[in-house]
Parts: C-alpha cells; structure tokens; sequence
C-alpha cells in the first residue's frame, strides 16, 4: 500500500515537472533547434525566398570560400575578436580587483552602476552615439578635440583602419561593464580567509591576485572569454548602425553578410551556408578555449 502510494506521489511529481518544463521545450524546439535544421537544409539548396528551394548540393560551400566578401568579412572578425576579447576582459578584471580591493564602499557601488550604464544601453542607440561622436565633419566632438591640440581632422569612419578602431572602441565600452560585474561577483566569491591567510604571511596585494585571486576565478575567466568570442563573432547591430559594413568591406562581419545576401541580394541559400560555417567555426573555437583551460587545471 505504502509503495503504491509513493509511486503516485513520484508520477504526480513528474507530471508537474513535465508541465513546468514543456513550454520551454516547445519554445526551445520551435525558436532554436527547428530553425537550426531548416538552415542547413537551406544552405544546400539554391532559394531566394520565394520560390520553391532548388537542391543544389554544396555549391553554396564552394561558392562562399571564393567569394571575396566572405573572406574579407572573416578576416575582419578576426581582428575584431582579437582585439576587443583581450582589452575588454583585462580591462574588466583590472576594474574588478581594484573596485573588490579597495572600493567596498558606497563609492564602489557608484562606479560599478555608471560601468553598468552602458550595458542596458542598446547596441543601436550606443552605434547612434558614436556615429555622431566620430562624424566625419570638423564640428564633431572627436574632430573638434582633434583641432583643439594642433591636428587635422580624421575621417573617422570613412578609413579602413579607423573604421575597424572605432568598432572595436564602441564594443569594449559597452561590455566591459558586464564583464566586470561578473568578475566582482567571482572575487568576493574568493573565502576572505586565504587572502587573510596570504595578508599574514606578508604577501602583497599584487601576489594575492595573481596567487589566490586568479588560480580562484578561472572558471569564471573561462566563462567571460568565451561569451566575449562568441559575442565578438556575431557582431552585427554596431557595424550595420555604423559603418553598414564600409568603407568598401573594411568593417564587414559575417552576420552582416548574412542580412545583406539574405534580405538585399534574395539569396536566402547562400546565406545559410554562411550561417552554418559561422555556427561551426564558434563551436569550434570554444571547444578549443575549454581544452586550453583544461590542459592549464
């Protein structure tokens, strides 16, 4: 009698764990797997988006490492992620360890909420902001600076290598503040007795971080390179605001290329075989960034 009881508890427990979860599973299947399927069907087929999809094999694979635009896009993404994963993760550790070293304080709290500001700002409105900070014409505010301390006027987004710097500028401001929030959390995660312990046996702040701190946060430090590549990889809404990809190709992203194939060009196939090599060439990545970390542990 007694057993017969527990199993109906256990499948009247199970039925409500089943209905808690089944929508998320509908929403999950429906908004991210199905549509995963469906573009790998597509980038094997030829399809505009409006007519019937065309099996064409892996033409679209073929076409795509020969397509100029495609190869300037990934080198662009490159140096991108090379150069926004580094600044932003140091930049917001630094930040971090001095705010939970020497700022636990009102004043803390302060800077970490002004840090934040920029992260509930929409990539869109952050690209707006830049775009006039960065104009072109002598009255903007770079430029006016610019004329203030004896130079000339930059054209800022209209030259490939300050275009690609400004993007990169606009990227690390607008995350470093979440990053950072994420680290601070971490470190005063850290059991205050090692640093007390460390402290003691006279070790410096500096030998604390890199001793107790660091060897403490790596799981975290993993976590925040790898958003910080994956996020840099689907750069979109900034450039597009921006720069639209230009001047020529020079701020180019895949995702844009994307948009652009898809919805400017109808070439919804050709698109999808981008987004697919985009999809494995993340995952590949990350999957490396993990064997790093567990090799060092």
């Amino acid at each position: 009698m007694k057993t017969n009881i527990n199993k109906i508890r256990r499948r009247r427990n199970n039925l409500w764990g089943y209905g808690f979860t089944t929508p998320s599973a509908i929403l999950l299947f429906v908004f991210i797997i199905l549509p995963i399927f469906i573009s790998a069907f597509l980038s094997l087929t030829e399809f505009t988006g409006f007519n019937k999809p065309v099996y064409i094999g892996f033409k679209n694979y073929v076409d795509m490492f020969q397509d100029k635009k495609f190869q300037a896009s990934m080198k662009n993404t490159f140096v991108y992620v090379l150069a926004t994963v580094p600044v932003q993760t140091l930049l917001s550790l630094i930040v971090a360890a001095i705010l939970a070293e020497k700022f636990r304080n009102p004043f803390g709290e302060f800077i970490r909420g002004t840090m934040f500001i920029p992260v509930l700002c929409s990539a869109v409105i952050a690209g707006n902001l830049f775009f006039y900070l960065f104009a072109s014409d002598k009255e903007s505010i770079m430029n006016s600076l610019m004329t203030l301390l004896g130079f000339d006027k930059v054209n800022w987004l209209g030259k490939s290598a300050t275009a690609m710097l400004v993007i990169c500028i606009v990227a690390v401001w607008k995350n470093v503040g979440y990053f950072m929030v994420i680290f601070y959390a971490a470190i005063m995660d850290v059991p205050k007795t090692l640093h007390e312990a460390a402290r003691v046996d006279g070790a410096s702040p500096i030998q604390r971080f890199f001793n107790i701190t660091m060897p403490s946060i790596r799981p975290v430090l993993y976590l925040v390179i790898t958003l910080s590549t994956i996020w840099a990889f689907q750069v979109f809404d900034i450039t597009m605001v921006m720069t639209k990809g230009g001047p020529g190709v020079a701020t180019m992203s895949p995702v844009l290329l994307v948009y652009n194939y898809a919805f400017s060009d109808h070439r919804m196939g050709y698109a999808s075989a981008i987004a697919c090599l985009l999809a494995v060439v993340i995952f590949v990545i990350s999957m490396l960034q993990k064997l790093v970390f567990r090799e060092e542990d």
